[in-house]
């Protein structure tokens, strides 16, 4: 099932989120509807709070970045409860974008090397070193659950300029190609 993506200015994107347990309810059937969210969306990441679930999954598929980045060929993965808990190397850019952010794409400084703990799909621990666009796609979703946007990461100019940008995402002034749930509008949309 598509599930529509949470929209810029809705609170459980600023929102910490929290860790799960394999008893979680549905479980399976919510990662397979994320999964089908993302590609739906044209996505190469989504997070759990990017759909109104306010827990620490994310998936990525990095596939679509194969052909420029070695890294991305087969990195395809679920994390559940993951902890980025150490990064290294000189901060580089990036252009970002979001699927809670349409049309807005930015640059984005962050480390190409992290290390992270997380659980797999069958809550097997996993303990791995992940550099490059993997990295920077892992960096973007683990903000997600830390309540982060990739906006956090600009400067307040370059946020003054987007506003208006920012403001017509928030009240659904948008064309999108897939479904959204705006923070004003009651209902998912197209």
């Amino acid at each position: 099932m598509i599930l529509p993506v949470v929209a810029y200015g809705h609170p459980v994107l600023k929102k910490t989120a929290s860790a799960i347990t394999p008893d979680y309810p549905d479980l399976k059937e919510f990662i397979v509807n994320m999964w089908d969210t993302m590609y739906q969306s044209d996505g190469v990441g989504l997070a759990a709070p990017q759909v109104n679930r306010s827990i620490r999954l994310m998936v990525i598929d990095g596939t679509p970045f194969a052909d420029k980045y070695p890294e991305a060929i087969g990195f395809k993965k679920v994390f559940i409860n993951a902890d980025i808990y150490k990064t290294e190397g000189e901060e580089y850019s990036f252009n970002e974008g979001c699927l809670s952010f349409p049309g807005i794409r930015e640059d984005i400084m962050r480390k190409p090397v992290i290390w992270m703990k997380y659980m797999d799909e069958n809550f097997h621990e996993h303990d791995e070193r992940f550099e490059g666009v993997a990295a920077r796609v892992i960096q973007h979703e683990f903000d997600h659950i830390e309540g982060i946007v990739f906006i956090d990461h600009i400067t307040s100019l370059k946020k003054m300029l987007i506003h208006r940008k920012l403001t017509d995402i928030s009240k659904g002034n948008i064309d999108v190609s897939y479904k959204m749930l705006f923070p004003t509008i009651k209902k998912g949309r197209k």
